[in-house]
Order: C-alpha cells, then sequence, then structure tokens
C-alpha cells in the first residue's frame, strides 16, 4: 500500500528544488536579455553597419554565458561541499554518541511544538527506522541522495542566459539601421514584462511590483548604455 495519499503529488523537498531551478533559468534568461541588449545598443548608438553589432553582441553572449556558468559551478560546488562535510560530520556523532544525538532530535521535535512524551517516541522511532536520515533532514534540512550537481547548474545557467541573450542580438540585426534601436528596445522591454511576471508568480510575489521594477530597470540599463555608447562614439569620430 503506498505511503504517500495523493501519488500524483510531488514531495514538498521536490517541488520547492524544481521551482528552484525554474526561477534561476528565469533569472539567467533575464540577465541575458538586459546585458547583451545593452552591448548591441550601445555599440548601435555609435555603429551603421551590422557587422560591429553583431561581433559584439556575440562576444557579450559567449562571456556572459561563460561567467554565468563559471559562477554557478563555483557557487554550487561549494554549497556541495559544505553540504557532504556536514553529512559526514553527522555521521561521525551519530557514531561516537548515539545517545546524544537521540535527545538532540527529540529536542527538535519538541522545539517544532510536539509534547515531550511524543518528541521522544518520534525521535526513537525515526532513528530505529534511519537515524542519519531523520538527524540530517530536521537538523540539517539536506537531502542526501538530491544535492544539487554543480554541472547541471553551470550548464542551466549558460543555457537560460544564452536563451535571453539571443532575443535582443535577433532584434537588432533584423530591422533596418533606423528602427534597430526603438525595436530592440520594444522587444526587451516585452520580454522583461514576462521574465518579471514569471519570477513572480514563481516566487507567489506581486505581479505588477516585479514587472515594473524589471521593466524600469532595463530600461535604465538600455538608456545609460546607449548614451555612453553614444558619447564615446562621438569622441572617437
Amino acid at each position: 500500500m503506498s505511503t504517500n495519499p495523493h501519488p500524483a503529488e510531488p514531495h514538498t523537498g521536490s517541488l520547492s528544488s524544481k521551482l528552484n531551478w525554474l526561477r534561476a533559468g528565469v533569472l539567467g534568461a533575464n540577465d541575458g536579455i538586459v546585458s547583451t541588449a545593452g552591448i548591441v545598443v550601445g555599440v548601435a548608438a555609435s555603429a551603421t553597419s551590422p557587422g560591429p553589432i553583431l561581433t559584439a553582441g556575440v562576444a557579450g553572449l559567449v562571456a556572459g554565458a561563460v561567467s554565468m556558468a563559471l559562477g554557478e559551478y563555483v557557487s554550487v560546488s561549494t554549497q556541495r561541499d559544505t553540504e557532504r562535510a556536514l553529512l559526514v560530520k553527522e555521521r561521525v556523532e551519530l557514531r561516537d554518541d548515539p545517545a546524544a544525538e537521540l535527545d538532540e532530535l527529540a529536542a527538535l521535535y519538541e522545539a517544532k511544538g510536539l509534547s515531550t512524551a511524543t518528541a521522544r517516541t518520534v525521535a526513537e522511532e525515526l532513528t530505529d527506522h534511519d537515524a542519519f536520515a531523520a538527524h540530517v533532514d530536521v537538523e540539517l534540512g539536506i537531502d542526501p541522495t538530491d544535492l544539487t550537481n554543480p554541472w547541471q547548474a553551470a550548464l542551466s545557467s549558460a543555457l537560460s542566459f544564452t536563451v535571453g541573450a539571443l532575443l535582443p542580438l535577433i532584434a537588432i540585426l533584423l530591422p533596418p539601421h533606423a528602427f534597430r534601436v526603438p525595436v530592440t528596445v520594444a522587444a526587451v522591454l516585452a520580454a522583461l514584462v514576462i521574465t518579471g511576471a514569471t519570477s513572480a508568480a514563481l516566487g507567489n510575489a506581486p505581479k505588477r511590483r516585479a514587472v515594473a521594477r524589471n521593466v524600469v530597470g532595463g530600461g535604465l540599463a538600455l538608456a545609460i548604455t546607449y548614451a555612453v555608447g553614444h558619447l564615446v562614439g562621438a569622441a572617437i569620430a
């Protein structure tokens, strides 16, 4: 007989992990949109031919994707190393002083609201079943079978950044020269509305505020990079 009364529903931990991955993907795409748009709009402010714009855009896309992947790999690797160290420490403590660990587990359940007697019973039954799993779940909040993979995190980050970066790159290359910047700005702001709303939905946050923050921030970034590109281009000319 299944121990899950709602087998079609994901476990809370699994659902939370998936939502975090989705949110990270949306934020990575958002970074790709804004940073690449800033580069190509800045170059377009002083360049008339598509060659320099394409070169700068592709270089920004590649550099951004590699940077995002490297940063995510280092961050997740550090987190994973820390989690592994905590798991090893917990195994040693359970081996060296199981009685103290049982008392600690009971105290943790009592702190969650169980009576002293019930907390003790729960701690003893869970310890008899799997002491290590019980401790890492309640004490550390770690699932030893579901540690984050740094390579997966790096690939996901790079991919989401690349997908986001392609939008402004395509938007600025397709229209005629006179319409490049307006079309790109419109496409980027529309995309930021979508990523802002999606991010808010995944985090159960107010959508209007998230969208406004995303659009205003992206709009300022485009305005600043366009102005700088125009000033630098004029100074060089």
